[in-house]
């Protein structure tokens, strides 16, 4: 089977915030290492890369992921997962479609969802996360990536000082639009503290590392005083001028990286279908920013 060719590949930006679309390039194809590099240097310096038009497979995609580290497995237990305990545990079908006895097929299946990291809640977040469309709605379902190193950068300088060294409790119960009363029992549910401020591993810079679902309280900061801060962050994180909206069309491939970005979903009609593909790659534990 053909190599993929590095003379072949553009990047076209696809805003100020982050983001680029890549052509030149069929990923279901062998990448050569001179490719990943290249690949991975402009992972690195945007964010987000869409690939159009490409026809994978689900092994296709699990053998593009693996050019940029080992793939992930699922966080929930495989008896809890939609698509069935011994459905392939590196995938996760996003989708609202249902099989013949009225049960969704897939995770995540309706509505919007708010912002947020993936895995955070883990003791090792995956850094990066791809998402291949393959049935679309007529409208709506669109993804939204924020700059986490911008929103970083435009925190007002006291309040950086203030949560320097600061943790915040992650918590996800699988919800998309509610946070987790951390009040209650936490017994069972996903959760982990981690830096506010994290310095990414490849690039060594510092990234903002809250978001509105999965981020619950600040440590050591009455609980008031940490939701009025939590709600400035997010503030900034999810300005307008901070993330790209992407809207998808079928064969596209999204790849991001969760060190230094988070996303979100707009509402989409529950009566249209919508079914995307998605894998990840394993990360390492979160570096506080210094």
């Amino acid at each position: 089977m053909a190599s993929v060719l590095k003379s072949q590949i553009s990047f076209t930006p696809l805003s100020e915030a982050l983001g680029a679309r890549v052509t030149g390039i069929d990923i279901g194809k062998p990448l050569d290492a001179e490719t990943v590099s290249v690949l991975t240097q402009a992972w690195h310096d945007h964010i987000v890369l869409i690939f159009p038009d490409q026809d994978l497979t689900q092994d296709q995609q699990l053998t593009f992921a693996r050019n940029f580290g080992d793939t992930g497995t699922r966080s929930r237990r495989a008896e809890e997962r939609p698509e069935g305990a011994d459905y392939n545990a590196a995938i996760m079908l996003v989708t609202n479609v249902k099989d013949e006895t009225g049960k969704y097929v897939g995770s995540l299946p309706d509505g919007e969802m708010y912002f947020h990291h993936d895995m955070c809640y883990m003791p090792k977040p995956h850094k990066g996360t791809m998402l291949y469309a393959i049935d679309l709605p007529s409208t709506g379902g669109n993804t939204r990536f924020s700059n986490m190193y911008r929103a970083y950068e435009q925190i007002p300088e006291e309040l950086k000082k203030q949560l320097k060294g600061r943790t915040a409790l992650q918590v996800y119960d699988y919800h998309m639009t509610e946070t987790v009363d951390i009040d209650g029992d936490l017994t069972g549910i996903h959760n982990k503290w981690q830096p506010i401020f994290v310095r990414h591993p490849e690039t060594g810079r510092t990234a903002l590392y809250v978001n509105r679902l999965m981020t619950a309280k600040i440590d050591d900061i009455p609980r008031d005083e940490s939701d009025a801060i939590l709600e400035e962050l997010y503030a900034i994180s999810e300005a307008p001028e901070n993330y790209y909206e992407h809207v998808w069309t079928k064969g596209e491939l999204a790849m991001w990286d969760n060190y230094c970005s988070c996303h979100a979903r707009t509402d989409f009609p529950a009566t249209e279908r919508r079914l995307l593909r998605r894998c990840t790659l394993l990360g390492e534990e979160m570096i506080p920013a210094t």
